[in-house]
């Protein structure tokens, strides 16, 4: 099960998902969010890191002339696009792309199914608001392409299990504050994603 621990907005917790064995760090390029992070702040935190953790911009509403250069200018390895585009505006980006489905009803989540893609609750505020997918969503449906988000804790992440997805997006479930992470949320959040899932603890 791939981890990825979203909204870093500081190098001390990116240093502590880093060493709890995350496989992806994410970097919210949304001003309305709590998570916010500028891109120059963002690239110094990037600069730092190990060589095997995957770098992911969040981006929503913005131009593909946007997200390509800030993709470029942080020296990010994905963009997370959290908003509708259409495979013209995807063809121009010059970067891998993660496309995100905030899923109202269950044919949400079958949409790009030959794609790798993120599927998060829809909430008007784009993600990090704590809430839940209906996991009857995924009933009967592969899963194997889906990084699934939106409402995981260290306390429900094993409940997941039987579903095979490809990998877990977490935020505000291993936070103390919103922007800042929670040691030991973190670590025991990776640990029971990675470690007690597989085990079927």
């Amino acid at each position: 099960m791939r981890v990825k621990i979203c909204g870093i907005t500081n190098y001390e917790d990116a240093k502590i998902a880093c060493d709890a064995g995350a496989d992806a760090l994410g970097f919210v390029f949304y001003k309305n969010s709590k998570r916010y992070i500028t891109p120059k702040t963002a690239k110094e935190i990037i600069n730092k890191l190990p060589p095997f953790v995957v770098k992911v911009a969040l981006f929503v509403n913005n131009s593909f002339n946007e997200i390509n250069e800030t993709m470029e200018y942080i020296k990010a390895d994905m963009a997370q696009i959290h908003f509708e585009v259409d495979d013209d505006f995807v063809n121009n980006l010059k970067y891998k792309y993660l496309r995100v489905i905030r899923a109202k009803e269950k044919q949400d989540v079958l949409k790009y199914e030959n794609e790798y893609r993120l599927v998060d609750v829809y909430v008007p505020e784009y993600g990090g608001s704590g809430k839940r997918v209906d996991m009857k969503f995924f009933d009967g449906i592969d899963t194997s392409k889906i990084i699934l988000a939106g409402g995981l804790t260290p306390s429900n992440v094993f409940e997941i299990a039987r579903y095979g997805f490809y990998g877990v997006d977490v935020s505000s479930g291993v936070e103390e504050y919103p922007g800042k992470k929670d040691k030991r949320k973190v670590r025991q959040f990776i640990e029971l994603a990675k470690y007690g899932i597989r085990c079927g603890w």
